[in-house]
């Protein structure tokens, strides 16, 4: 979908993200790196529509003389309707030439996170005044192993409905509450048929490969 923006809000999010300066080798700097402006020139300038049509007339007659015009552009991916249940999947695997290794470097991740930053100014399911959309994790997947064998294992939390979530998803309702608190619960790891209760700093220090995270605000 292309659409017409206000140049001075094209690029503009819920949050300053020149604020944020995302610690290396955490789950910000990932979203940070993913969502960052770039710039397409040379071989990757656009296709501008706009320009094809200034220059060379209307649709019809541009693809029948098979003639475009690229122009040089900036872009930048965000996120303009905020999810209820926020999936991020880690990239855990380097390529180096014909050889795939696994990364198993640890990545920071918070229990509660915010997503403004990552946000468009008009993110559509977000309240008007709000500047934060915040989640709190409940579930992480971990592997263990190499790119050739492991083993897969969980971390989920055991906790009282989140009726903000329901009222997102059954209702389409934005939450309007205020709390910046993980929601309560216990934490549990799950391997195979084995099920032990774990504390959140066990959970925070495992090496996630998909992180789950539910709306609360």
């Amino acid at each position: 979908e292309v659409s017409t923006e206000d140049p001075e809000r094209a690029f503009c999010t819920l949050a300053d993200r020149e604020d944020l300066n995302p610690e290396e080798g955490s789950i910000y700097h990932c979203l940070y790196q993913f969502t960052r402006n770039e710039k397409l020139t040379g071989t990757n300038k656009l296709l501008c529509d706009v320009c094809t049509q200034r220059h060379y007339g209307p649709k019809k007659n541009v693809k029948s003389e098979n003639k475009y015009v690229y122009t040089d552009a900036k872009k930048q991916m965000l996120i303009s309707l905020a999810p209820p249940v926020l999936t991020l999947h880690l990239k855990r695997f380097q390529q180096a030439g014909f050889n795939l290794r696994k990364v198993n470097r640890h990545i920071k991740f918070p229990e509660v996170i915010d997503l403004a930053p990552f946000c468009t100014v008009k993110c559509k399911n977000v309240a008007e005044g709000n500047t934060k959309v915040l989640y709190s994790l409940y579930g992480v997947v971990e592997h263990s192993g190499t790119m050739r064998f492991g083993h897969y294992t969980a971390y989920a939390k055991m906790r009282s409905m989140n009726n903000h979530l329901s009222d997102l998803v059954l209702r389409g309702q934005s939450p309007q509450a205020s709390e910046t608190e993980p929601v309560k619960g216990q934490w549990f790891h799950i391997s195979d048929t084995h099920v032990q209760a774990v504390s959140a700093s066990k959970v925070l220090s495992s090496q996630a490969y998909l992180l789950f995270y539910e709306r609360l605000l």
